[in-house]
Protein backbone atom coordinates (compact mmCIF):
# COMPACT_ATOMS: atom_id res chain seq x y z
CA UNK A 1 0.00 0.00 0.00
CA UNK A 2 1.19 3.50 -0.82
CA UNK A 3 1.86 5.19 2.53
CA UNK A 4 0.94 8.53 0.93
CA UNK A 5 -2.45 7.21 -0.20
CA UNK A 6 -4.48 9.64 1.92
CA UNK A 7 -2.26 12.72 1.80
CA UNK A 8 -4.12 14.38 -1.08
CA UNK A 9 -7.62 13.24 -0.17
CA UNK A 10 -9.96 16.22 0.02
CA UNK A 11 -13.34 14.46 0.14
CA UNK A 12 -15.53 17.31 -1.02
CA UNK A 13 -14.70 20.70 -2.45
CA UNK A 14 -17.41 22.72 -0.72
CA UNK A 15 -19.11 21.46 2.43
CA UNK A 16 -22.29 23.50 3.08
CA UNK A 17 -21.99 25.54 6.26
CA UNK A 18 -25.34 24.32 7.58
CA UNK A 19 -24.00 20.76 7.63
CA UNK A 20 -21.00 21.77 9.70
CA UNK A 21 -23.28 23.56 12.15
CA UNK A 22 -25.92 20.86 12.51
CA UNK A 23 -23.68 17.80 12.76
CA UNK A 24 -22.44 17.74 16.32
CA UNK A 25 -19.02 16.62 17.45
CA UNK A 26 -19.28 13.67 19.81
CA UNK A 27 -16.22 13.61 22.03
CA UNK A 28 -17.32 10.24 23.45
CA UNK A 29 -17.10 8.63 20.00
CA UNK A 30 -14.00 7.66 18.01
CA UNK A 31 -13.28 8.93 14.52
CA UNK A 32 -14.89 6.50 12.03
CA UNK A 33 -12.98 6.10 8.76
CA UNK A 34 -15.12 5.41 5.68
CA UNK A 35 -14.37 4.14 2.20
CA UNK A 36 -16.93 4.15 -0.62
CA UNK A 37 -17.69 1.47 -3.20
CA UNK A 38 -20.00 2.48 -6.03
CA UNK A 39 -21.53 5.79 -7.06
CA UNK A 40 -24.29 4.35 -9.24
CA UNK A 41 -27.25 6.14 -7.63
CA UNK A 42 -27.81 9.79 -6.69
CA UNK A 43 -28.62 8.92 -3.07
CA UNK A 44 -25.02 7.98 -2.36
CA UNK A 45 -23.89 11.48 -3.37
CA UNK A 46 -25.91 12.89 -0.47
CA UNK A 47 -24.44 10.29 1.90
CA UNK A 48 -20.96 11.31 0.78
CA UNK A 49 -21.65 14.98 1.51
CA UNK A 50 -23.04 14.24 4.97
CA UNK A 51 -20.21 11.87 5.93
CA UNK A 52 -17.62 14.34 4.62
CA UNK A 53 -19.09 17.02 6.89
CA UNK A 54 -19.50 14.86 9.99
CA UNK A 55 -16.97 15.74 12.72
CA UNK A 56 -16.68 12.09 13.76
CA UNK A 57 -16.08 10.79 10.23
CA UNK A 58 -13.23 10.75 7.75
CA UNK A 59 -13.36 9.58 4.13
CA UNK A 60 -10.31 7.66 2.96
CA UNK A 61 -11.39 7.37 -0.67
CA UNK A 62 -13.29 4.94 -2.84
CA UNK A 63 -13.53 2.42 -5.65
CA UNK A 64 -15.80 2.53 -8.69
CA UNK A 65 -15.65 0.05 -11.57
CA UNK A 66 -17.85 2.09 -13.92
CA UNK A 67 -15.94 4.87 -15.67
CA UNK A 68 -18.96 7.13 -16.26
CA UNK A 69 -20.02 6.89 -12.62
CA UNK A 70 -16.45 7.62 -11.58
CA UNK A 71 -16.32 10.76 -13.73
CA UNK A 72 -19.61 12.02 -12.27
CA UNK A 73 -18.40 11.49 -8.69
CA UNK A 74 -15.13 13.29 -9.36
CA UNK A 75 -16.88 16.20 -11.08
CA UNK A 76 -19.49 16.80 -8.37
CA UNK A 77 -17.77 15.62 -5.19
CA UNK A 78 -14.08 15.66 -5.93
CA UNK A 79 -13.86 12.00 -4.91
CA UNK A 80 -10.38 10.50 -4.80
CA UNK A 81 -10.55 6.93 -6.07
CA UNK A 82 -7.69 5.65 -3.97
CA UNK A 83 -8.30 1.94 -4.61
CA UNK A 84 -7.89 0.03 -7.86
CA UNK A 85 -10.13 -2.87 -6.78
CA UNK A 86 -12.75 -3.55 -4.14
CA UNK A 87 -10.48 -6.21 -2.68
CA UNK A 88 -7.76 -3.58 -2.22
CA UNK A 89 -10.23 -1.35 -0.37
CA UNK A 90 -11.26 -4.20 1.94
CA UNK A 91 -7.64 -5.06 2.66
CA UNK A 92 -6.91 -1.56 3.95
CA UNK A 93 -6.67 -1.84 7.76
CA UNK A 94 -7.40 1.88 8.14
CA UNK A 95 -10.97 1.46 6.84
CA UNK A 96 -13.58 1.06 9.60
CA UNK A 97 -16.75 1.18 7.51
CA UNK A 98 -17.67 0.63 3.87
CA UNK A 99 -20.39 2.77 2.28
CA UNK A 100 -22.11 1.07 -0.66
CA UNK A 101 -23.75 2.90 -3.56
CA UNK A 102 -23.42 0.31 -6.33
CA UNK A 103 -26.34 -1.01 -8.40
CA UNK A 104 -28.88 -2.83 -6.23
CA UNK A 105 -28.20 -6.35 -7.46
CA UNK A 106 -24.58 -6.36 -6.26
CA UNK A 107 -25.05 -4.60 -2.92
CA UNK A 108 -25.71 -7.74 -0.91
CA UNK A 109 -22.50 -9.30 -2.22
CA UNK A 110 -20.58 -6.09 -1.47
CA UNK A 111 -21.94 -6.01 2.08
CA UNK A 112 -21.10 -9.67 2.73
CA UNK A 113 -17.54 -9.15 1.49
CA UNK A 114 -17.15 -6.08 3.71
CA UNK A 115 -18.41 -7.87 6.82
CA UNK A 116 -16.13 -10.84 6.15
CA UNK A 117 -13.25 -8.35 5.98
CA UNK A 118 -14.22 -6.94 9.39
CA UNK A 119 -15.79 -3.69 8.16
CA UNK A 120 -19.02 -2.06 9.30
CA UNK A 121 -21.52 -1.44 6.47
CA UNK A 122 -23.54 1.65 5.57
CA UNK A 123 -25.49 1.69 2.33
CA UNK A 124 -28.11 3.43 0.31
CA UNK A 125 -31.33 1.41 0.23
CA UNK A 126 -31.85 -1.40 -0.49
CA UNK A 127 -29.23 -3.27 1.48
CA UNK A 128 -29.66 -6.38 -0.68
CA UNK A 129 -32.19 -8.06 -2.99
CA UNK A 130 -32.64 -11.56 -1.53
CA UNK A 131 -33.45 -13.24 1.77
CA UNK A 132 -30.41 -15.51 1.34
CA UNK A 133 -28.13 -12.47 1.17
CA UNK A 134 -29.83 -10.91 4.18
CA UNK A 135 -29.45 -14.12 6.20
CA UNK A 136 -25.70 -14.07 5.56
CA UNK A 137 -25.43 -10.36 6.35
CA UNK A 138 -27.27 -10.78 9.66
CA UNK A 139 -25.22 -13.85 10.56
CA UNK A 140 -21.90 -12.07 9.92
CA UNK A 141 -23.02 -8.94 11.76
CA UNK A 142 -23.84 -10.95 14.88
CA UNK A 143 -20.75 -13.18 14.71
CA UNK A 144 -18.31 -10.33 14.21
CA UNK A 145 -20.04 -7.60 16.22
CA UNK A 146 -20.27 -5.34 13.16
CA UNK A 147 -22.91 -2.69 12.51
CA UNK A 148 -25.12 -2.49 9.41
CA UNK A 149 -27.43 0.36 8.38
CA UNK A 150 -29.03 1.95 5.34
CA UNK A 151 -30.23 5.48 4.49
CA UNK A 152 -33.62 5.77 6.21
CA UNK A 153 -34.57 9.33 5.33
CA UNK A 154 -38.28 8.81 6.04
CA UNK A 155 -37.77 7.32 9.51
CA UNK A 156 -35.18 9.88 10.58
CA UNK A 157 -37.16 12.95 9.54
CA UNK A 158 -38.37 15.34 12.27
CA UNK A 159 -41.95 14.75 11.11
CA UNK A 160 -41.71 10.99 11.60
CA UNK A 161 -40.54 11.50 15.18
CA UNK A 162 -43.51 13.77 15.96
CA UNK A 163 -46.03 11.47 14.26
CA UNK A 164 -44.65 8.49 16.19
CA UNK A 165 -45.09 10.42 19.43
CA UNK A 166 -48.70 11.26 18.56
CA UNK A 167 -49.47 7.61 17.78
CA UNK A 168 -47.66 6.27 20.83
CA UNK A 169 -49.52 8.79 23.03
CA UNK A 170 -52.84 7.46 21.74
CA UNK A 171 -53.97 10.66 20.03
CA UNK A 172 -55.83 8.69 17.34
CA UNK A 173 -56.49 5.59 19.45
CA UNK A 174 -55.61 2.10 18.30
CA UNK A 175 -54.39 2.11 14.71
CA UNK A 176 -56.24 -0.32 12.44
CA UNK A 177 -55.53 0.88 8.90
CA UNK A 178 -52.59 2.50 7.13
CA UNK A 179 -52.42 3.44 3.47
CA UNK A 180 -49.35 4.82 1.72
CA UNK A 181 -48.39 5.59 -1.85
CA UNK A 182 -44.90 6.19 -3.17
CA UNK A 183 -45.48 7.04 -6.81
CA UNK A 184 -42.27 7.95 -8.65
CA UNK A 185 -41.62 9.20 -12.19
CA UNK A 186 -40.06 6.58 -14.46
CA UNK A 187 -37.51 8.91 -16.14
CA UNK A 188 -36.56 6.14 -18.57
CA UNK A 189 -33.63 7.46 -20.63
CA UNK A 190 -34.24 10.80 -18.92
CA UNK A 191 -31.97 10.57 -15.89
CA UNK A 192 -32.72 7.29 -14.16
CA UNK A 193 -29.67 4.97 -14.30
CA UNK A 194 -29.74 2.50 -17.21
CA UNK A 195 -28.95 -0.41 -14.88
CA UNK A 196 -32.44 -0.11 -13.37
CA UNK A 197 -33.76 -1.69 -16.55
CA UNK A 198 -31.19 -4.49 -16.85
CA UNK A 199 -32.13 -8.02 -15.80
CA UNK A 200 -31.03 -8.87 -12.26
CA UNK A 201 -29.72 -5.43 -11.29
CA UNK A 202 -32.80 -3.84 -9.69
CA UNK A 203 -34.46 -6.45 -7.47
CA UNK A 204 -38.03 -5.19 -7.37
CA UNK A 205 -40.04 -2.01 -6.96
CA UNK A 206 -41.30 -2.96 -3.49
CA UNK A 207 -37.76 -3.51 -2.24
CA UNK A 208 -36.70 -0.27 -3.92
CA UNK A 209 -39.50 2.06 -2.80
CA UNK A 210 -41.83 0.45 -0.24
CA UNK A 211 -38.96 -0.33 2.11
CA UNK A 212 -39.24 3.28 3.36
CA UNK A 213 -42.96 2.91 4.05
CA UNK A 214 -42.65 -0.45 5.80
CA UNK A 215 -39.69 0.77 7.86
CA UNK A 216 -41.45 3.90 9.11
CA UNK A 217 -44.63 1.96 9.96
CA UNK A 218 -42.56 -0.41 12.09
CA UNK A 219 -41.08 2.69 13.75
CA UNK A 220 -44.48 4.27 14.38
CA UNK A 221 -46.09 1.12 15.73
CA UNK A 222 -43.21 -0.91 17.24
CA UNK A 223 -44.53 -3.78 15.12
CA UNK A 224 -43.37 -6.20 12.43
CA UNK A 225 -44.83 -7.92 9.39
CA UNK A 226 -47.19 -10.74 10.40
CA UNK A 227 -48.39 -11.95 7.00
CA UNK A 228 -48.80 -10.92 3.38
CA UNK A 229 -52.46 -10.90 2.35
CA UNK A 230 -51.68 -10.15 -1.27
CA UNK A 231 -48.94 -8.60 -3.38
CA UNK A 232 -48.20 -8.13 -7.05
CA UNK A 233 -45.49 -6.53 -9.19
CA UNK A 234 -45.86 -6.21 -12.95
CA UNK A 235 -44.58 -4.32 -15.98
CA UNK A 236 -46.98 -1.51 -16.84
CA UNK A 237 -45.06 1.58 -17.95
CA UNK A 238 -41.53 0.68 -19.10
CA UNK A 239 -42.82 -1.51 -21.91
CA UNK A 240 -39.45 -1.26 -23.69
CA UNK A 241 -37.95 -3.35 -20.86
CA UNK A 242 -40.45 -6.06 -19.83
CA UNK A 243 -38.09 -7.40 -17.14
CA UNK A 244 -38.54 -4.20 -15.13
CA UNK A 245 -41.69 -4.62 -13.03
CA UNK A 246 -42.44 -0.97 -12.46
CA UNK A 247 -45.87 -1.26 -10.80
CA UNK A 248 -46.46 -2.80 -7.36
CA UNK A 249 -49.31 -3.07 -4.88
CA UNK A 250 -49.74 -5.05 -1.67
CA UNK A 251 -51.85 -5.61 1.43
CA UNK A 252 -50.16 -6.82 4.62
CA UNK A 253 -51.04 -7.39 8.27
CA UNK A 254 -48.72 -6.23 11.04
CA UNK A 255 -48.12 -8.05 14.32
CA UNK A 256 -50.28 -5.54 16.20
CA UNK A 257 -53.22 -6.30 13.90
CA UNK A 258 -53.02 -3.14 11.79
CA UNK A 259 -53.65 -3.61 8.07
CA UNK A 260 -51.47 -1.82 5.51
CA UNK A 261 -52.36 -1.14 1.87
CA UNK A 262 -49.76 0.36 -0.46
CA UNK A 263 -49.01 1.27 -4.07
CA UNK A 264 -45.40 1.97 -5.01
CA UNK A 265 -45.13 2.36 -8.76
CA UNK A 266 -43.25 4.34 -11.39
CA UNK A 267 -46.54 5.80 -12.61
CA UNK A 268 -46.04 9.51 -11.93
CA UNK A 269 -45.58 11.92 -14.86
CA UNK A 270 -41.93 12.40 -15.76
CA UNK A 271 -42.26 16.18 -15.96
CA UNK A 272 -43.60 16.74 -12.44
CA UNK A 273 -43.75 13.42 -10.56
CA UNK A 274 -41.66 14.47 -7.57
CA UNK A 275 -43.77 17.60 -7.06
CA UNK A 276 -47.17 15.89 -6.84
CA UNK A 277 -48.98 15.30 -3.51
CA UNK A 278 -49.11 11.55 -4.26
CA UNK A 279 -45.34 11.22 -3.80
CA UNK A 280 -45.04 9.63 -0.35
CA UNK A 281 -48.55 10.26 0.92
CA UNK A 282 -49.45 8.36 4.12
CA UNK A 283 -52.79 8.07 5.93
CA UNK A 284 -53.12 6.39 9.35
CA UNK A 285 -56.59 5.55 10.70
CA UNK A 286 -57.22 4.84 14.39
CA UNK A 287 -60.25 4.32 16.63
CA UNK A 288 -60.14 7.97 17.73
CA UNK A 289 -58.94 9.81 14.65
CA UNK A 290 -56.76 10.00 11.56
CA UNK A 291 -53.31 11.36 10.67
CA UNK A 292 -52.12 12.18 7.18
CA UNK A 293 -48.90 13.65 5.80
CA UNK A 294 -47.21 14.04 2.47
CA UNK A 295 -45.04 16.35 0.34
CA UNK A 296 -47.75 19.01 0.22
CA UNK A 297 -47.05 19.72 3.92
CA UNK A 298 -43.31 19.04 4.41
CA UNK A 299 -43.10 20.83 7.76
CA UNK A 300 -46.36 19.63 9.30
CA UNK A 301 -48.85 16.79 9.47
CA UNK A 302 -52.66 16.76 9.47
CA UNK A 303 -54.74 15.26 12.28
CA UNK A 304 -58.48 14.95 12.91
CA UNK A 305 -59.58 13.54 16.27
CA UNK A 306 -63.02 12.29 17.21
CA UNK A 307 -64.76 15.43 18.48
CA UNK A 308 -62.79 17.88 16.31
CA UNK A 309 -64.63 20.03 13.80
CA UNK A 310 -62.12 19.22 11.07
CA UNK A 311 -58.47 18.80 10.21
CA UNK A 312 -55.77 20.43 12.30
CA UNK A 313 -52.36 21.17 10.79
CA UNK A 314 -49.63 20.45 13.33
CA UNK A 315 -46.22 22.06 12.63
CA UNK A 316 -43.04 20.02 13.05
CA UNK A 317 -39.37 21.09 13.15
CA UNK A 318 -38.01 21.84 9.71
CA UNK A 319 -35.80 19.09 8.35
CA UNK A 320 -32.21 19.85 7.39
CA UNK A 321 -31.76 18.08 4.05
CA UNK A 322 -29.07 17.47 1.46
CA UNK A 323 -29.85 17.37 -2.27
CA UNK A 324 -33.48 18.18 -1.57
CA UNK A 325 -34.55 15.13 0.42
CA UNK A 326 -31.82 13.39 2.44
CA UNK A 327 -31.65 14.25 6.13
CA UNK A 328 -28.69 13.86 8.45
CA UNK A 329 -30.16 11.29 10.83
CA UNK A 330 -29.20 8.02 9.13
CA UNK A 331 -25.49 8.81 9.07
CA UNK A 332 -25.53 10.29 12.56
CA UNK A 333 -27.16 7.30 14.27
CA UNK A 334 -24.91 4.86 12.38
CA UNK A 335 -21.75 6.63 13.51
CA UNK A 336 -23.15 6.74 17.03
CA UNK A 337 -23.80 2.98 17.03
CA UNK A 338 -20.43 2.09 15.47
CA UNK A 339 -18.81 3.93 18.36
CA UNK A 340 -20.70 1.84 20.94
CA UNK A 341 -19.60 -1.81 21.05
CA UNK A 342 -22.43 -4.17 21.94
CA UNK A 343 -25.19 -1.77 20.85
CA UNK A 344 -27.19 -3.05 17.86
CA UNK A 345 -30.56 -1.25 17.99
CA UNK A 346 -30.08 0.59 14.68
CA UNK A 347 -28.58 -2.47 13.01
CA UNK A 348 -31.40 -4.77 14.08
CA UNK A 349 -34.18 -2.41 13.03
CA UNK A 350 -32.50 -1.99 9.63
CA UNK A 351 -32.28 -5.75 9.19
CA UNK A 352 -35.87 -6.24 10.39
CA UNK A 353 -37.49 -3.84 7.93
CA UNK A 354 -35.28 -5.14 5.11
CA UNK A 355 -36.40 -8.70 5.84
CA UNK A 356 -40.08 -7.78 6.00
CA UNK A 357 -39.87 -5.86 2.73
CA UNK A 358 -38.08 -8.70 0.95
CA UNK A 359 -40.79 -11.12 2.11
CA UNK A 360 -43.45 -8.91 0.50
CA UNK A 361 -41.36 -8.58 -2.67
CA UNK A 362 -40.97 -12.36 -2.90
CA UNK A 363 -44.75 -12.85 -2.83
CA UNK A 364 -45.27 -10.09 -5.39
CA UNK A 365 -42.76 -11.66 -7.77
CA UNK A 366 -44.74 -14.91 -7.77
CA UNK A 367 -48.03 -13.21 -8.63
CA UNK A 368 -47.16 -11.60 -11.94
Amino acid sequence: MNKNRYESVNPIRRIPLYLKIKLRNREDLPMIKFAFVGFRHRHIFAAYKIIAAHPNAEILGGFEADEEAKKAAVAELGVHFTYNTYEELLADPAVDAVTIGDYYGIRGQRAIQALKAGKHVFTDKPLCISIAELDEIEKLSKEKGLKVAWMRDVRHSPRAAVVREAIQNGEIGKVHQICFTGQHPMLYKRGRPDWYFEEGKHGGTINDIAIHGIDVIEYFMDSRLKRVIGARSWNAFATETPCFKDASQFIIEMTDGAMVMADVSYAAPNSCGFKLPFYWRTTIWGTKGVIEYGPATPNSYMIARDGDSGLEEVPVPKAIVVDGEHNLGSVDVFIDEVGKPGVFAVTQSCLNSTRDTLLVQAIADKCD
